[in-house]
């Protein structure tokens, strides 16, 4: 096995794991326990396997997000609902609506899930605490949440390997999102409105890359593409110890992938996306 199993194995997992953000069943869910608004729900949901945490560690582990756009978020979700409840609501929401648009979810589940509680036993821990979090969260007796939760302990394990590869490079999160808008051709304000960037701070990140050359007027350089290809390598290289020497990962990507496939068509997932995902 090489490291393209790592990047198919992630996008099939990543939109089972992100109808918990986007779906309008998640997002009522959330609602129902007291979570305010779209990104009160995200940085609950996502954070809470941590527990009740503060803003600065949602900063660091997140990456990606203005300080700002979090500490509107957190810790005030915690006034609202628990760490265990949120934990809870989002299990149950998510794999409601996984239900609702993979008809045989609950036998992928069966055929899948052993093997990718294999694959998150075998994960190397050291240095991915978003990951550590939700891999010790109990195994939920139901087939089809512990799918999802499956799924999203292997997407954190592979997101906290993306971010030391970024740390690694020296490209901070406003960077970063910079820089993958102009190798993907985006709309820059796809980012700066998910994650917070102000027009000045995509600015001042653009500079800083222009200044490295990894930029230029005309948009990004060869140097910015390699580095792109390096931290993208990088980090299928680092997801692939979940997977490397595990029996059985190259039926369950088989199994998975009509699965993803049938939540990416509905439309519950917007593609291109804030995570960088492309449908299975």
């Amino acid at each position: 096995m090489d490291t393209d199993l790592a990047r198919d194995m992630w996008r099939v997992l990543e939109p089972l794991h992100a109808v918990s953000y986007f779906s309008a069943e998640c997002r009522a869910a959330n609602k129902a326990i007291g979570l305010r608004g779209f990104w009160m729900g995200y940085f609950a949901t996502r954070s809470a396997p941590l527990g009740a945490v503060g803003p600065s560690v949602v900063e660091a582990t997140f990456y990606g997000f203005h300080p700002a756009m979090v500490r509107r978020a957190i810790p005030d979700a915690w006034s609202f609902a628990t760490p265990d409840t949120v934990i809870a609501t989002r299990t149950i929401a998510a794999a409601a609506v996984l239900r609702n648009l993979v008809p045989d979810i609950t036998t992928v589940a069966a055929r899948t899930v052993p093997h990718l509680r294999d694959a998150i036993a075998a994960a190397e821990v050291a240095g991915r605490p978003l990951f550590a979090a939700n891999r010790d969260l109990p195994v939920p007796g139901d087939a089809v949440h512990a799918l999802w939760q499956a799924a999203t302990a292997l997407r954190e394990h592979r997101g906290d390997g993306h971010v030391a590869c970024l740390l690694s490079e020296g490209i901070d999160g406003c960077e970063a999102h910079v820089l993958f808008s102009a190798a993907r051709g985006v709309p820059p304000q796809l980012w700066r409105d998910n994650r917070g960037w102000s027009e000045t701070d995509w600015e001042a990140a653009r500079e800083r890359l222009i200044e490295r050359k990894l930029l230029d007027a005309e948009g990004i350089t060869d140097p910015g593409r390699a580095l792109r290809e390096h931290l993208e390598a990088r980090t299928d290289a680092l997801a692939m110890t979940a997977y490397r020497g595990v029996p059985g990962m190259l039926e369950t990507l088989s199994v998975l992938t009509p699965a993803a496939r049938a939540v990416a068509r509905s439309g519950e997932v917007p593609y291109p996306n804030p995570m960088g995902a492309d449908p299975a």
